[in-house]
């Protein structure tokens, strides 16, 4: 299997001007072969400006992102698409900081042009529910799950929560993982942009006592064999398994994996190939370039580089994938002021 890039394009033409922070993209296949992507921008992360936004590439290139959910004083965060046929939905979380998160969704019955009104995803659970940054699994028997994690000032857990409607009712299966009761503030090659586009990780002596696992990105390789890896404050990818379809999880484990405490996401293709987008750098919040595609062909037992998006210095992170046909498709953050798409023709032979 190889991939071959088509041309990259910026979801925010330079007409529209730069926002003073953009970040965490999502990305659907519509059914005419158009995409639907959205993020989070404003003015800092988690400042109160901060809204969900929308941008569709149609035959001739992304048009102009469009405001969809915002409220002044609230920031808003990570959405995460989910499409079938023309219905489509949108989780996204509101709050000052991810200690804080309420998870919100809407549902578009035209493909993203109108939505719904957006309302709490589990009325009247204080705990975080549904997808947190990666997109859902549709299972081999048709459920969803949705790969989500939590955050206290002090450790990081991730869970999945599995649907059988459709998202209007949720069963949540912990990941477990035991955790660091001293995190050593190892500053070695410490990302230079921390804290720097960010309201909520500003004291060093803070970030680097979170100790755990969050944003998982799932697969499934046989009915009911479900697979995660994960974001790590550990300096690796760690992964989990389950064989039951995600209603229980073995404990998470240390992958070869390098990880710089920043999000990754994977998609599996029709042969059972797995590529994988993250930035390959060690270290608890290490640098977020260079952003590279690696490819297993064994269910994650191994990986080569496949591509590199980016390998520059900047911040090129939180890259989201997904596959339809004979293309792949990736977006991710592009020095926190754009997001950048980069399609790439799937050869199997």
């Amino acid at each position: 299997m190889r991939l071959y890039p088509d041309a990259p394009a910026f979801l925010i033409p330079p007409a529209f001007g730069l926002f003073g922070h953009c970040h965490g993209s999502t990305l659907v296949v519509l059914p005419d072969g158009g995409l639907l992507a959205a993020f989070f921008a404003g003015q800092r992360e988690g400042a109160g400006d901060t809204a969900i936004w929308l941008s569709r590439r149609t035959a001739s290139g992304w048009q102009r992102p469009n405001r969809v959910f915002a409220r002044d004083g609230v920031a808003h965060w990570n959405p995460v698409l989910h499409a079938e046929g023309s219905r489509v939905w949108l989780f996204y979380k509101t709050g000052p900081s991810a200690h804080d998160w309420i998870q919100q969704w809407a549902v578009s019955e035209d493909a993203g042009h109108h939505w719904t009104e957006p309302r709490p995803l589990a009325a009247g659970d204080p705990t975080l529910r549904g997808p947190v940054r990666n997109k859902l699994l549709v299972l081999s028997d048709g459920d969803w799950l949705a790969p989500g994690s939590v955050e206290t000032d002090r450790y990081w857990d991730a869970f999945t929560d599995r649907s059988t409607d459709k998202g209007r009712t949720w069963h949540k299966a912990t990941v477990p993982l035991d955790h660091h009761t001293t995190v050593g503030p190892d500053q070695t090659g410490i990302w230079q942009g921390l804290g720097e586009n960010a309201l909520w990780e500003t004291r060093l002596d803070v970030v680097f006592r979170w100790d755990g696992v969050i944003q998982p990105s799932l697969w499934e390789s046989t009915p009911g064999q479900v697979h995660m890896l994960l974001r790590s404050t550990r300096g690796q990818v760690y992964r989990s398994d389950s064989r039951d379809g995600g209603r229980h999880w073995a404990p998470a484990y240390a992958t070869p994996l390098p990880n710089n405490n920043s999000a990754l996401d994977l998609v599996r293709l029709t042969d059972g190939t797995l590529v994988l987008a993250c930035n390959p750098v060690p270290g608890n919040w290490g640098r977020r370039y260079p952003l590279t595609l690696l490819v297993s062909p064994d269910n994650g037992a191994t990986w080569h580089p496949e591509r590199d998006l980016e390998t520059a210095a900047g911040e090129f992170s939180y890259p989201a994938v997904v596959a339809a046909g004979d293309t792949l498709q990736v977006t991710y953050t592009w020095n926190r002021t754009n997001i950048m798409h980069r399609p790439f023709r799937i050869d199997m032979r």
